[in-house]
């Protein structure tokens, strides 16, 4: 199994950037497909962002397409969320998450593995 920590989350203004990471110990971190989810309060997890094995496929919820870039750097065993133009609607508790599956899925149900969040919190 692998361990995820996440890390960089803060408070933000409207407009600004902050950078997100996930470090990952325990089991092989190229092995899992990875995603950003997050959750604000009184509402579900959703999908932010997902990146395959190797890195070179992302995917991006419509929401934050355009602002956001998630990457992994597989020899640090750390995956990234950079996000740019952040608005208050992005206020939320951030999760990373790992799935053996091969390709990325959108579904939180689908991933086996999660960090224990990190607060994001943009004011307007």
């Amino acid at each position: 199994q692998v361990q995820l920590l996440e890390s960089g989350g803060g408070l933000v203004q409207a407009g600004g950037s902050l950078r997100l990471s996930c470090a990952a110990s325990g089991r092989t971190f190229s092995s899992y497909a990875m995603g950003w989810f997050r959750q604000a309060p009184g509402k579900e997890r959703e999908f932010v962002a997902g990146i395959n094995l190797s890195g070179d496929s992302t995917y991006y919820a419509d929401s934050v397409k355009g602002r956001f870039t998630i990457s992994r750097d597989n020899a640090k065993n750390t995956m990234y969320l950079q996000m740019n133009s952040l608005k208050p609607e992005d206020t939320a508790v951030y999760y990373c998450a790992a799935t053996t599956k091969v390709v990325v899925t959108t579904t939180p149900r689908e991933y086996e593995y999660w960090g224990q969040g990190t607060q994001v919190t943009v004011s307007s």
